[in-house]
């Protein structure tokens, strides 16, 4: 045998041992022993939407419905034209050397200019605003959303809620926002804040009721000029900063639910929380600044401490809220209307009271010998008493 005879003998061999291990390696293989796919169930493209939810769904709350508009357009709209911007001048002597005073030198004039926000509540230019924003202003000019400017007059101050009211007089009627119910609105309402910021003209911002009824000892107590704070803020997180001072807070319906007061900040600049007094303090103060330049405020007679769960435990309260009388004022409608020291007010005229912001705020929109339904917690169960509101003399009107 020559060598080409052996090569050739040597590679076919080789081949047929290769195809028989490729065969035995991708060859035919016995089935395996697996069980058959579980067929999805079908239902019709067209029945969908007639398909039953799922049992788990069945068993979770359902989901509230919410009237959130698809844009702030309109309530912007009928707000914008009826918020003013506020600027205001004083002058002021600057400091000088003693010596110079001695020689009758007279210290020069500085005039100090400051700038708000303040919102038409009529048609015949009356206009509500922070005192704190005209507070001390000898000069004070009003200017519209379509740059008209007027002179305006201050018609009544109230320190106590920092609000005033000022007039300007237009040759038409003017653009302004009609009042809501701040009662009505709820924590989680959508509101916007209209208002001038930083000299920006008509700027709108929007957030939501953050919580109400707030105290944040923001005024100050001057009972020789017979100021006694009332505030009970509706608090948002709509930007506000300085210049929105006496601006709109509206809902989304385009009414007025407060005035921009005060913005809670380290910085002196917007840091999440502002605060607003609510229309229902606004709309009385401003009535009776327009028609007696001053307020008729009436007060109950009471000395209160806020209900906690020791208080209400002692008196079998079943819920933890109102406020217990420590004391009655002698000569007042409390104390002549039969209501007793630790009586707990829980409503006075249907408005429930849970801490003393809330009765601040309710007995603030009466004017003094209104009569009102106190709603009351004595001896484990509640009552009505009727009382006549008197003013701080005792007077009932």
């Amino acid at each position: 045998m020559n060598m080409n005879v052996f090569k050739i003998f040597a590679i076919g061999l080789v081949a047929g041992f290769s195809g028989a291990a490729i065969f035995f390696l991708i060859g035919p293989q016995a089935p395996l022993q697996t069980s058959p796919p579980i067929q999805l169930p079908l239902v019709a493209a067209n029945a969908v939407a007639q398909a039953p939810q799922a049992s788990v769904a069945t068993h979770k709350r359902p989901a509230p419905e919410y009237s959130v508009p698809p844009s702030f357009a309109q309530a912007a709209q009928a707000s914008v034209g009826s918020v003013v911007h506020i600027r205001t001048a004083m002058k002021t002597r600057m400091p000088m050397n003693p010596w110079h005073e001695m020689l009758g030198y007279r210290a020069p004039e500085e005039v100090h200019q400051g700038s708000g926000s303040g919102v038409i509540i009529g048609d015949d230019g009356f206009i509500v605003t922070n005192n704190h924003v005209i507070d001390g202003a000898e000069e004070i000019t009003v200017s519209m959303n379509d740059n008209r400017t007027y002179k305006a007059e201050i018609i009544g101050t109230d320190p106590s809620t920092d609000l005033a009211m000022l007039k300007i007089s237009a040759e038409f009627p003017l653009p302004f926002v009609a009042f809501g119910n701040s009662d009505q609105v709820e924590i989680g309402d959508w509101v916007l804040a209209v208002g001038n910021p930083f000299d920006l003209t008509s700027t709108v911002t929007a957030g939501i009721v953050s919580a109400k009824a707030r105290n944040i000892n923001l005024l100050r107590a001057r009972p020789d000029r017979g100021v006694f704070p009332i505030e009970s803020f509706i608090q948002t997180d709509a930007a506000v900063n300085p210049g929105n001072s006496g601006g709109a807070l509206i809902n989304t319906r385009g009414e007025l639910i407060g005035i921009n007061t005060a913005i809670a900040s380290r910085t002196g600049s917007y840091a999440g929380y502002s605060f607003a007094v609510p229309s229902t303090i606004v709309e009385k103060v401003a009535q009776d600044l327009m028609l007696y330049g001053e307020v008729q405020r009436a007060y109950l007679g009471i000395q209160i401490e806020p209900v906690n769960e020791t208080i209400a435990e002692q008196l079998d309260m079943t819920e933890v809220k109102g406020c217990a009388i420590t004391d009655l004022v002698p000569g007042s409608g409390a104390a002549e209307s039969g209501l007793e020291i630790g009586d707990v007010v829980l409503a006075i005229n249907g408005q429930e009271i849970s801490d003393f912001p809330e009765l601040q705020e309710s007995v603030s929109r009466f004017h003094p010998g209104d009569e009102v339904m106190v709603r009351v917690w004595r001896n484990g169960e509640e009552r009505e008493v009727s009382v006549q509101l008197k003013d701080r003399n005792g007077r009932h009107a």
